[in-house]
């Protein structure tokens, strides 16, 4: 019986390619049975040598299809944002790029049109359709779940065979910091973190095991339990990275990893190490600072038109002390630096104290703090004072000394920018009161106090828009004086991000300006709660009120503004 017209064109077109002779081709078309689908495959397979991708490049032309080499495609988490990965798994396809307005989607069956009416629906695509092996399909998703797993996979394995399964081993033994396993472990885990946008790692010893911990976005996540016993080497392997003494375990230790000489993937990181001593044993707090990162324009923090506008003024202000406060990891650093960035000009002298730098910017002399030597933030300020600087960044004021200082070199024609830890922009008033600062030194050297939170941003493409009621719509008309349409996550989120619903942060800010109304204020030592009434009537947006003009803007929820800052007390 002779081939049907699909088969005979397929072995036409592997003679055109040149992989069969026209023999060869008279041979198969004479077979005694029609050899179609499967049995025609393994024939040419089998008999003839002709490789897999041959016989689809021979089959696409066929059937009027490009042919597709699906095991050479990179499958990454943005491959699904078009296309979520379930519905792919489900119907076989695999988004493999774009091409203009259109998507190459690889099909195991490209014949069903319904099939690419739903893509077209769901990606607002025209859909070019390649042909693709549904098994070479298969394998790339089963690849793509290995790869947004934890990656921890062949490091634990050897962790496990040396840690987990000897019964009687000596306890010297399963603690070896200098071991292969461990080695690659520690590296490993600030890799994998540094990849998946983390700003913190948490290492906690439990009763059973170790638990590790990444902040990502503000959020802490689950991404490794270890055996009980790997913790005392692990911990030892850190402190040995960041130079510590690894016999002392009673104490806290503070160190820094310059991780550029542990890694061979190029990373140009350092992380602030914080070692604790707690009820299961030796915990460690990592802050990752990514040298390759650049600061960011101060328009891209979240400042509204208002408060940059304000801000931007006060930083061109030729002395005056200018303070940020909010709890750690509420984006101070990236803020003082941004504003640095943009005020940085070679006829400008800026000096800054810093523990860690965090970020090393061109034109500014920046110094690291040393206070095992004595080199502290007040050691600093005073060398400082000595070198003509026209504007002097502390990283943090700590202490009454420092304090002191800072003061007097705002008052002294310097601009002095710096950080504190205070919840809202008038409490700043009474904590450097409590330091020790007359309330006439604080109002003749306070420009500027910004408080701020970072807030996480709700993902554009799976939001859910909806008409808030009742006690939300409440709340909105208390803080900001409208109601509208809002968004909230989805619960599901999408392959954007990650499947969390949020992606990215945004910062919002409580800029309270001095005027003459506030100096006054101060100077009677009135409390914070009428200072912020005060700050208010100049124009003020409280912490609460900014988060809920980004929820109005679309730029984040409800839920999120709230479990940020709480509303205001009237």
């Amino acid at each position: 019986m002779p081939l049907g017209k699909v088969q005979t064109q397929i072995v036409a077109r592997l003679e055109q390619m040149g992989k069969l002779t026209t023999e060869q081709r008279l041979t198969i078309a004479g077979s005694p049975e029609e050899p179609t689908g499967d049995i025609l495959d393994k024939m040419l397979r089998d008999d003839y040598g002709i490789e897999a991708f041959a016989l689809l490049v021979a089959k696409a032309r066929a059937f009027g299809f490009a042919p597709c080499n699906v095991a050479r495609c990179r499958v990454t988490s943005s491959t699904y944002e078009r296309l979520p990965q379930e519905f792919c798994e489900q119907n076989l396809v695999l988004p493999v790029g774009e091409l203009g307005e259109c998507v190459l989607i690889a099909f195991a069956n490209p014949f069903d049109e319904s099939l690419q009416g739903k893509i077209h629906e769901i990606t607002g695509r025209k859909v070019i359709r390649l042909l693709a092996p549904d098994k070479d399909i298969r394998e790339k998703f089963s690849k793509v779940q290995e790869v947004s797993g934890e990656g921890f996979g062949d490091v634990v394995d050897m962790i496990g065979a040396q840690y987990g399964v000897v019964a009687d081993a000596n306890e010297d033994d399963l603690t070896d910091e200098e071991s292969g396993p461990i080695i690659d472990l520690a590296s490993r885990i600030i890799e994998e973190a540094y990849f998946a946008g983390t700003s913190d790692i948490h290492i906690e010893p439990q009763e059973h095991d170790v638990v590790i911990r990444y902040r990502v976005d503000g959020v802490c996540h689950e991404k490794l339990r270890l055996p009980t016993k790997v913790g005392p080497a692990l911990v030892a392997r850190l402190k040995i990275m960041c130079n510590l003494d690894i016999t002392e375990r009673r104490l806290p230790q503070d160190g820094r990893i310059v991780f550029k000489q542990y890694t061979k993937k190029g990373l140009d990181l350092d992380l602030r190490v914080s070692t604790a001593p707690l009820n299961h044993g030796e915990g460690i707090v990592m802050r990752i600072l990514d040298k390759q990162k650049t600061t960011l324009p101060l328009p891209a923090l979240g400042f509204s038109e208002e408060n940059l506008a304000r801000y931007r003024a006060v930083i061109t202000q030729p002395y005056g002390m200018i303070l940020h406060c909010g709890p750690t990891g509420s984006g101070k650093s990236m803020t003082l630096y941004s504003a640095l960035n943009e005020i940085n000009t070679p006829d400008i002298v800026i000096r800054t104290a810093e523990d860690p730098i965090e970020y090393t910017l061109p034109g500014l002399n920046q110094m690291q703090m040393h206070r095992q030597i004595g080199l502290t933030f007040a050691t600093a300020l005073r060398a400082f004072l000595r070198q003509d600087p026209d504007i002097i960044l502390v990283g943090e004021i700590r202490d009454r000394e420092t304090a002191g200082i800072a003061v007097e070199a705002a008052l002294t024609g310097h601009l002095l920018i710096s950080t504190l830890h205070t919840n809202d922009a008038p409490g700043t008033v009474a904590r450097l009161s409590d330091m020790g600062v007359e309330p006439f030194m604080i109002s003749s050297s306070l420009l500027a106090v910004c408080a701020q939170r970072l807030m996480r941003r709700v993902c554009k493409t799976c939001r859910v828009a909806y008409e808030p009621e009742g006690r939300e719509k409440a709340v909105f008309e208390k803080g900001i004086g409208w109601s509208g349409q809002i968004f909230k996550h989805s619960p599901k989120g999408c392959s954007k991000c990650s499947g969390n619903g949020y992606k990215g942060r945004v910062g919002i800010h409580e800029l309270m300006v001095t005027n003459e109304e506030l100096v006054e204020a101060i100077n009677k030592q009135v409390e914070s709660v009428e200072l912020k009434k005060i700050a208010q009537r100049q124009g003020m947006k409280t912490l609460h009120q900014d988060s809920l003009l980004k929820v109005k803007e679309g730029l984040s929820t409800l839920e999120e503004a709230i479990a940020c800052v709480p509303p205001d007390m009237k």
